[in-house]
């Protein structure tokens, strides 16, 4: 096959015949560049910077999705947590700082003073995190032992802690 035929011919000629110093300069030239830049302060950058993160696209995450059972029991489980530690903690830092006014006798004299209507609310306000908590717990060790991680099993077991959790907490409420 010759040059001729690949369309080398001048290439080759031209890398051959043409002297040390010119190929290397060839090789090594710079181009021009056609976008100036400037130095700018880095509050300046900063600034620049955020504006061009406020037209970034943000994920739409569940503002478009339909709620699922999964992750607002997910959700609902974090939240009862938090909630139930808040308390304990709460509680105890008072009992720590003020022991004669949060002892028992001084909290089930405050309790008794209530309207019925705020005692069920209480009630139903501590035994619904409580069971839930409670209940989902459970699920998520039947989880780490293998059971009920398909589809059908998490919907099924997360029915059967909404159910359990509504069940026990009409039950604590009315005790």
């Amino acid at each position: 096959m010759s040059t001729r035929a690949i369309g080398l011919g001048p290439s080759l000629r031209r890398a051959v015949l043409t002297p040390k110093v010119a190929r290397n300069y060839l090789a090594f030239r710079t181009h021009r560049r056609a976008i100036q830049t400037e130095s700018i302060p880095v509050s300046n950058s900063i600034e620049i910077l955020n504006k061009q993160r406020l037209l970034r696209p943000s994920s739409p995450h569940f503002t478009i999705y339909q709620p699922q059972l999964t992750w607002v029991g997910s959700i609902f489980n974090r939240v009862t947590g938090a909630a139930l530690s808040v308390l304990l903690y709460g509680f105890s830092l008072a009992y720590l700082v003020a022991p004669g006014s949060f002892d028992s006798v001084h909290v089930v004299e405050f309790v008794a003073g209530l309207p019925d209507a705020a005692k069920y609310a209480g009630k139903a306000l501590l035994a619904l995190p409580f069971t839930f908590h409670s209940f989902n717990g459970l699920r998520h060790l039947a989880w780490d032992m293998g059971k009920f991680i398909t589809v059908k099993g998490a919907y099924s077991s997360g029915y059967a802690v909404l159910g359990a959790t509504a069940i026990s907490t009409i039950a604590l409420v009315l005790m």
